[in-house]
């Protein structure tokens, strides 16, 4: 991971981060305020705990679905998507130009945007698919974009279940220890709090990163399913021509109260972008 990965990771993240060091600062407060730090470690039920819900993940689910969970976890903190706004903006631009040079003249925009999704819708409506057919495309796709999701999810709270689970059995190989030393008090005091590290260990991973990593990508793909949603209402209202401003009251329906306050797109910009397009026109 070089230095501009991480540069974007605390960018879109940072709040997140600060976030986590605040919890993890008070909660390792709470362990040092009574002593003893050195009870809380306990090696043996670490690997227990780790090792066991691996284990069990694996057994679950293919090594590839494993895989794509830590890609899709990696994209949902690096990858900062783009707002609503900004995607009303470019489909009131598309309508504009559309309506200016025809259809043809959003070839380009489909080489050029870095936006998949409009990527492709822009490609079925510049293969000549009817408005019913390019809504029933991107359906499909978003349907099982997020089927993907949904998958990855369960992943994350399958291991959540196992982790807890395999603390007691960390725990119980601790009690066996234990009752060895059934006899001498010291022993008995010294392994009690060292079998009990197992289940903290299960909880922890269990609540402080397994369920709120499904939760994270639960969000993020709610986000991603919203701009899918606005692209395709847009690009089916531009393939039946529907005027840019009707399009961006239309598309408005998706944003908060907040956001809708006057023109995402004003009537200048507007004239200006007719003004740019008219003007190749001239010159041919």
């Amino acid at each position: 991971m070089n230095q501009s990965h991480l540069n974007v990771l605390w960018k879109n993240n940072k709040h997140n981060i600060f976030g986590i060091m605040i919890c993890l600062t008070l909660f390792t407060a709470g362990i040092i305020i009574h002593g003893h730090t050195g009870l809380y470690m306990n090696l043996s039920g670490f690997v227990i705990v780790v090792g066991g819900t691996i284990g069990a993940t694996l057994i679950s689910y293919k090594m590839e679905r494993l895989i794509i969970l830590c890609k899709v976890l990696y994209a949902s903190y690096a990858r900062e998507l783009i707002t609503p706004n900004t995607i009303v903006e470019i489909l009131v631009e598309l309508s504009v130009k559309r309506r200016i040079k025809g259809l043809l003249a959003l070839q380009r925009d489909e080489e050029e945007t870095t936006i998949a999704f409009l990527c492709q819708a822009i490609g079925l409506m510049l293969d000549g698919h009817t408005q019913a057919q390019i809504r029933e495309a991107l359906n499909m796709e978003m349907y099982f974009f997020r089927m993907r999701r949904d998958e990855t999810g369960r992943v994350l709270r399958t291991m959540a279940d196992v982790a807890p689970s395999f603390g007691l059995v960390g725990s119980v190989v601790g009690l066996i220890g234990m009752l060895a030393g059934v006899g001498d008090t010291n022993i008995i005091l010294s392994t009690i709090p060292i079998a009990l590290t197992s289940t903290l260990y299960g909880i922890i991973l269990s609540n402080l990163f397994f369920l709120p990593f499904a939760a994270h990508i639960r969000e993020k793909t709610a986000q991603e399913l919203l701009l899918q949603k606005i692209i395709t209402e847009g690009v089916v209202a531009i393939a039946g021509d529907l005027h840019p401003r009707m399009l961006e009251r239309k598309l408005k329906s998706f944003l908060t109260p907040s956001e809708r306050q006057g023109n995402l797109i004003s009537l200048k910009k507007i004239h200006q972008q007719l003004e740019l397009f008219k003007e190749p026109l001239k010159s041919e």
